[in-house]
């Protein structure tokens, strides 16, 4: 029996790698900043309401260049973008090794997170234009399980370094690291070819300009569309950011584990997350996008609820680690191949790159949130109320956005 990865052809496979390879090294590059919150809450006596508006500003930045990368997207293509976008995250993410102060860290990561936003607009829609229709829920799915993926390569570089050298050097080089994504475009250079849905629409590029396309996003005919779409990602990146961003802090000084210990939690959690992609791009194109939306985002309330509210003991917390990333990750792996099907091709990164950035734009506001309300109700709760209100957000959507599985796109045979 043909496996979907055996039906791809070598052009479709290398940008499939390509796009993966892309969501490992952004993830990577971005929950750095999780993992040195801690020590730069001692070092440079700074607040968690601070920590929280860096977390915040950079997933501010990334929503601008989100739309910014989007609309380029459609006019330059999706792969060169692309590559501007790994290089550009890549070199802020290096020159936060450099700073010495909160202002200065909160430049270099919202300029970091205008490359971060770009990613994502220019890959998920390539790689669900290259790949067969039948299959576009488990590749997109599959792809973005490079998050996960790129976030464990953060936690063990994390363990390894600041096991091995003393916590004022060891966040320093950390950040350093971030410029190696970077090498991943002299790859694609030569070997990811531009998809056949963006050149079917030359003729539209050559007798609009560059606010034409954006315009149509706001289209009578389009608009709800926009609209379900931004508070889908809202609500799905809301929760999401909220953990990515305060969990590590949570386990540490709420729990008052170890490094040691931490890095096993965040294993756990890590796992949990990459099946919960994985498991449901496949569960997305069998049973459809919606209902695996409404899936995800109802076990994904239920867990943050249970993790951070019930006072659970700390072996029950370890094995609740597993359902919390796979919920989680569960809603994001969906979107990709739900915002591709769901725009026509003259206009589909730009509004996939608006809908999804301007929902994380909002979304990005919740750890921020966390990180004020932690003052006066704890950060337990502060975690678990807000994330929890997100995926509800995610589930209302569910039920108003239509079905989009198996929608045959422009340039496919």
């Amino acid at each position: 029996m043909q496996t979907w990865y055996s039906t791809m052809n070598s052009s479709q496979r290398r940008t499939f790698w390509a796009c993966f390879l892309g969501w490992v090294l952004d993830a990577m590059d971005v929950q750095f900043f999780a993992f040195v919150i801690p020590t730069l809450l001692t070092a440079w006596h700074m607040t968690k309401a601070q920590a929280g508006v860096i977390g915040t500003s950079a997933l501010v930045a990334s929503a601008v260049g989100g739309v910014i990368a989007g609309v380029l997207a459609d006019r330059i293509g999706r792969v060169r973008v692309l590559k501007l976008a790994i290089l550009w995250f890549s070199l802020f993410t290096g020159l936060s090794a450099f700073t010495n102060s909160f202002h200065e860290l909160l430049f270099t990561r919202s300029l970091q997170g205008l490359g971060f936003g770009g990613e994502w607009a220019a890959g998920a829609i390539l790689i669900g234009e290259v790949v067969d229709k039948r299959i576009r829920g488990r590749a997109v799915g599959c792809v973005q399980s490079g998050w996960p993926v790129g976030y464990a390569l953060a936690a063990l570089l994390y363990w390894v370094l600041f096991s091995a050298l003393p916590e004022q050097y060891a966040w320093r080089l950390l950040f350093l690291l971030g410029i190696l994504p970077g090498l991943l475009v002299l790859w694609m250079r030569r070997n990811v070819d531009e998809s056949a849905a963006f050149e079917s629409a030359a003729e539209f590029r050559a007798q609009s300009g560059l606010f034409d396309t954006f315009g149509r996003i706001f289209a009578p005919s389009v608009l709800p569309r926009t609209l379900l779409a931004s508070a889908m990602a809202a609500g799905a990146l809301g929760g999401n950011y909220t953990i990515l961003t305060w969990l590590v802090t949570y386990l540490r000084e709420t729990q008052s584990l170890t490094v040691n210990l931490t890095t096993m939690y965040l294993a756990v959690n890590i796992f949990g997350s990459f099946c919960g992609y994985v498991g449901m791009a496949y569960l997305s194109d069998a049973i459809g996008r919606r209902w695996t939306f409404s899936l995800s985002a109802a076990g994904a309330t239920l867990t943050v609820l249970a993790y951070t509210q019930l006072h659970l003991p700390l072996s029950a917390l370890l094995v609740l680690g597993f359902p919390l990333g796979l919920f989680q990750s569960g809603i994001v792996s969906g979107m990709g191949a739900c915002f591709t099907e769901l725009f026509p091709v003259q206009i589909r990164a730009s509004a996939g790159g608006f809908s999804y950035n301007f929902g994380r734009g909002i979304g990005s506001l919740v750890p921020a949130a966390v990180g004020i309300t932690s003052a006066s109700v704890g950060l337990a709760k502060s975690i678990g109320v807000w994330a929890a209100a997100s995926y509800v957000v995610v589930f209302i959507v569910a039920v108003f956005l239509p079905e989009t599985r198996n929608k045959q796109l422009e340039g496919q045979a």
